[in-house]
């Protein structure tokens, strides 16, 4: 087999790895494709993501790297459509998808998120292609965080990780929780999701607002905004910590966010910050280049999410050298490494947080110790050469046993 013979097809139903970051449906799984695609390419892959065409100006294939394309279908319906409405979409996207591609081409399947995995049964049924699934976020996880339970999707991710040939689980508490709920699940591999280069360099430029604690990621209830917006004013209010000391939340979309004045657009989120709008500054979507700053001059990166399969924000800011205060959940549980790289704490609990960034704030010495950990550890589990070489392998490994 030569080396740019090695075609893969990933599936990324509603993540597309080029999609600007921040903007809706678009976070650590897009991210998580792009840079997976661009380091196997190092290896020798071909790869082609196939994704909704939800940026209606994008054209519908474009090449990014050596040798990997998006390949963006309608499905009936161009434009931005909910990650929750697009199952309705799956049957004319394969039809789509059919027409589009020749699927008998590839020697490997690699399906990104549930709704991704709904299309890989049909393509291991039809072509019988080798096929690898990530989870990126799970059913069941999802139900323990928030309560809400989806029995469409916990059905059909129960079907996908027993049919499926490998699946890559991104933490030790992932693989343990597909053990626990998935009767005969496939083969399980443990391959960490790796951080963009850009959080590993050590230029550091000095950053505009002082002291800060930082929070990146949707402004959705679900990832503890609400939470760490009520800490932070117990810090104020009750702790009486210094003046400088502010929250800079970044994230959201350009239409949530005033980025001229620092400010939500949001009724509900103006409400929650009201008397503090000198302290907390939202910032609004930021490229990889600004996160880094960001992350490199914080305090502490605060994950307060209710539930997380892995935690791209916490890897990212461990990168840079910022320690991380993060809800005991999921993958979090395995990212941060309570007293050498940042604290764990309680989801949900107000006051456990307040105390956790006030300890921060009260123990330079022990910030410098957690800075100089998280980045060390980084460095060691998060780099996507590495992580790129491990996927390699168990692809290697499947084409091969597959072409016996």
């Amino acid at each position: 087999m030569s080396m740019l013979q090695k075609k893969v097809l990933f599936i990324s139903d509603h993540g597309d790895p080029l999609a600007p970051l921040g903007s809706k449906q678009a976070g650590g799984q897009n991210n998580y494709v792009r840079q997976l695609a661009l380091s196997l390419e190092d290896m020798g892959y071909a790869v082609d993501v196939v994704t909704h065409w939800c940026l209606e100006n994008a054209p519908q294939i474009e090449q990014f790297g050596k040798n990997s394309r998006v390949i963006r279908l309608a499905a009936g319906k161009k434009g931005y459509v909910d990650k929750n409405e697009l199952f309705n979409l799956l049957p004319s996207f394969y039809k789509e998808m059919k027409n589009k591609i020749d699927i008998s081409e590839y020697e490997l399947l690699h399906t990104h998120y549930w709704l991704s995995g709904v299309i890989g049964l049909q393509v291991k049924k039809e072509f019988g292609l080798p096929w690898f699934h990530t989870n990126h976020s799970l059913g069941i996880a999802k139900q323990l965080g928030t309560g809400v339970k989806d029995n469409r999707r916990l059905y059909y991710e129960d079907k996908i990780l027993s049919e499926v040939d490998q699946i890559i689980a991104t933490t030790p508490n992932e693989k343990q929780l597909i053990l626990e709920t998935v009767e005969s699940p496939a083969t399980i591999h443990i391959v960490p999701i790796g951080v963009s280069d850009t959080y590993h360099s050590l230029y550091k430029r000095p950053f505009e607002f002082g002291n800060y604690f930082l929070f990146v990621g949707r402004l959705e209830e679900s990832k503890g905004i609400f939470v760490l917006i009520q800490s932070f004013r117990e810090l104020v209010e009750k702790k009486k910590i210094p003046k400088n000391i502010k929250l800079l939340i970044a994230g959201g979309t350009a239409q949530s966010v005033n980025v001229n004045k620092f400010y939500p657009n949001d009724p509900k989120m103006r409400q929650e910050i009201k008397g503090l709008e000198d302290r907390i500054k939202f910032l609004g979507p930021r490229n990889e280049d600004e996160l880094a700053d960001l992350f490199k001059n914080a305090v502490a990166t605060v994950v307060p999410s209710y539930y997380e399969s892995f935690g791209m924000v916490a890897a990212e800011a461990q990168a840079c050298g910022c320690p991380v205060i993060a809800s005991e959940v999921g993958g979090l549980k395995d990212i941060v490494i309570p007293g050498k790289t940042g604290l764990h704490v309680t989801k949900g609990n107000i006051a456990k947080l307040t105390e956790s960034m006030y300890q921060l704030l009260s123990r330079p010495q022990f910030v410098k110790e957690l800075k100089n950990n998280a980045r060390k550890f980084a460095q060691r589990e998060f780099k996507w050469q590495q992580i790129a070489k491990k996927i390699n392998h168990l692809y290697e490994e499947t084409i091969y046993e597959t072409a016996r």
